[in-house]
């Protein structure tokens, strides 16, 4: 949709216009419910912004204010992270290492993508050992519902419970279903 030539959308717009748009909009355009949910998750949680990092196919962690063109998002699209190959490994591990010089001891790392599949389990596990952790309300459940999860807690304004991505267990049965967020009713004229 915003990647076809001549897509009219003000996103696909401004991927052609040499500087891009931001990785965060993009992926929450691409991956909707989901992503937006991660997103205003990390925001509303992290201690500083400069904390909330988003995985890419080819760039390591960036931030998601990052700048992307249409080119960037077609290298991103020819990269296949579920195999881990290594021009996706290889900036992912790059950048984990460089955070992880930064922290102090005490310091977490959480992993608000998927934990289900090792393709960035592995590598971060690798890197951050056992400060690498994830929302446990995360098991069993499908993207949507993780991001749906994610966008409550930022309503409610609390924190999810974390445990460590080491030794946990990552695939379990279905949780049920999120109850439906009420209506929101839209004030006339407005």
């Amino acid at each position: 949709m915003i990647m076809r030539p001549g897509a009219g959308s003000l996103l696909a717009r401004r991927l052609r216009e040499p500087l891009g748009a931001p990785l965060g909009e993009v992926y929450t355009f691409l991956s909707g419910l989901y992503f937006r949910g991660k997103l205003a998750y990390a925001r509303a949680f992290a201690d500083r912004p400069e904390h909330v990092l988003v995985i890419t196919p080819t760039a390591g962690l960036r931030p998601p204010d990052t700048p992307v063109t249409l080119d960037v998002l077609d290298g991103f699209a020819r990269i296949d992270i579920a195999n881990g190959g290594s021009r996706f490994r290889r900036p992912l591990l790059a950048d984990a290492r460089a955070l992880a010089a930064g922290l102090a001891s005490d310091d977490e790392v959480i992993l608000l993508g998927s934990i289900a599949s090792p393709k960035y389990v592995d590598v971060l596990s690798g890197v951050f050992g056992p400060r690498l952790k994830f929302p446990l309300a995360f098991v069993g459940r499908g993207d949507m519902s993780r991001g749906g999860l994610l966008l409550r807690c930022v309503a409610e304004g609390a924190k999810l419970d974390y445990v460590p991505v080491a030794g946990a267990t990552r695939h379990g049965a279905r949780p049920p279903k999120l109850p439906p967020l009420p209506r929101r009713v839209v004030p006339a004229g407005g």
